[in-house]
């Protein structure tokens, strides 16, 4: 693989000059895996580690190398490890709050283009969509939506409406991931070697939209659950593949519970917590007030949720169309 191919720029190669000289060879991660990462090179894709030192002296976890970082290399000469001892600047960097943390997680680097997947059956959700918004304008790359399932839409011109109010002069493209022709002109965003990177819920279609546009299944997909439209994880880590046509494509897990990283206090994400233990109700839409088996009210009789933050929740602007 050529540097180009993985992304390289005239940029890059300043950033990597003082690297260059000490005998270390450019990378772009392409995996992360609990105890090593996957790095595409120019002479084959290499498992490697962190340099200790690299680890002591990072601020965040999210300072850490991850999926889309351009990295400094020193090559393994024996069966053992390369080694990551540099992680070039970002240009961009789409970051997190951990689930159940408090601290920045990294989702992806170095995204020219993020695609917010939005399902248009049951799992449209207009709020989640304003969350994703906010996560991508965070990240210093460029959002387009990208609504899937054309086909099953009740609505398609309200639903494209809707969307376009809550994010006006934001590309807005509905397709059917199934359907080839139906993803072409997603095309364009690929041009000059461009990372482009998926988000969405579980079920929304991601990884069958990535396996439309690799030209090739390298993403296993599941159908969602009939009685409420729910998606199961099918991808369960982050992943960078690089297209035959030019260009790299990063498949994200499924997210729900959607908290930002230093979110302003008025913040839509304030009510993560409500988002997430309503993916336990029994029903989809439920709106936590009279409904039976309601998770989220059943957490305010446990004390684990104030009633008063449930009321601001049910009251925010647009819940009627939750």
């Amino acid at each position: 693989m050529t540097r180009d191919a993985f992304g390289w720029t005239a940029e890059r190669q300043n950033d990597f000059a003082n690297y260059d000289a000490d005998g270390l060879l450019p990378g772009r991660i392409v995996g992360e895996h609990r105890t090593h990462f996957r790095v595409a090179t120019e002479v084959g894709e290499v498992s490697a580690e962190i340099q200790g030192r690299l680890r002591k002296t990072a601020g965040l976890r999210s300072d850490l190398p991850g999926v889309g970082d351009f990295v400094a290399l020193r090559l393994s000469i024996s069966d053992g490890p390369s080694i990551i001892e540099a992680v070039l600047p970002r240009a961009s960097a789409l970051i997190r709050k951990a689930a159940g943390e408090t601290r920045p997680q990294l989702v992806a680097a170095n995204i020219d283009v993020i695609f917010i997947v939005m399902g248009l059956d049951g799992d449209f959700n207009l709020q989640r969509l304003e969350r994703y918004l906010e996560l991508v304008r965070d990240s210093g790359s460029n959002a387009v939506i990208v609504a899937n399932k054309i086909d099953v839409a009740s609505d398609l011109t309200t639903a494209a409406r809707e969307m376009t109010t809550v994010a006006p002069g934001i590309p807005l493209h509905t397709i059917s991931a199934r359907d080839r022709a139906s993803v072409s002109a997603l095309e364009d965003y690929f041009t000059r070697n461009r990372t482009v990177a998926l988000i969405g819920s579980s079920g929304a279609g991601k990884s069958t939209l990535t396996n439309q546009l690799l030209g090739r299944d390298a993403q296993a997909t599941q159908e969602v659950r009939t009685h409420d439209d729910r998606g199961r994880h099918t991808t369960t880590h982050r992943q960078m593949y690089f297209r035959d046509s030019g260009g790299a494509i990063i498949d994200t897990p499924g997210m729900r519970g959607l908290e930002l990283w230093n979110a302003p206090q008025e913040s839509l994400t304030n009510f993560d917590d409500i988002e997430t233990l309503a993916e336990q109700c029994k029903f989809r839409n439920c709106q936590h007030q009279t409904e039976p088996a309601c998770a989220v009210r059943a957490a305010v009789a446990r004390g684990e949720l104030t009633a008063e933050h449930l009321t601001r929740y049910q009251n925010r602007p647009g819940s009627s169309k939750r």
